[in-house]
């Protein structure tokens, strides 16, 4: 298991938009993703899920990877995040 923090850039938080680029990016991957964001555990593989968070630009969240390529998907997430999920 791998984690990691940061800080959501995108302006528009993660709603329809960025939740469906961070997700279809990530699918790809065998492990499982959790995003953590103020105590409460999201499947970071669906896409209601995150939405349904209310994560907002500004807000520290949590990556948890655990899997065969938890590394490469850790990395791939924390890129997407903090590079504003284009």
């Amino acid at each position: 298991m791998v984690e990691k923090s940061t800080k959501v850039v995108d302006e528009q938080g993660l709603h329809m938009r960025p939740a469906n680029n961070f997700v279809s990016a990530i699918v790809k991957y065998k492990s499982d993703i959790t995003i953590i964001h103020n105590g409460n555990e999201i499947n970071g593989k669906s896409i209601m899920n995150i939405m349904a968070a209310c994560i907002k630009c500004g807000n520290e969240i949590t990556i948890r990877c655990e899997g065969e390529d938890e590394e490469a998907m850790l990395n791939e997430a924390i890129a997407l995040i903090e590079g504003g999920l284009e």
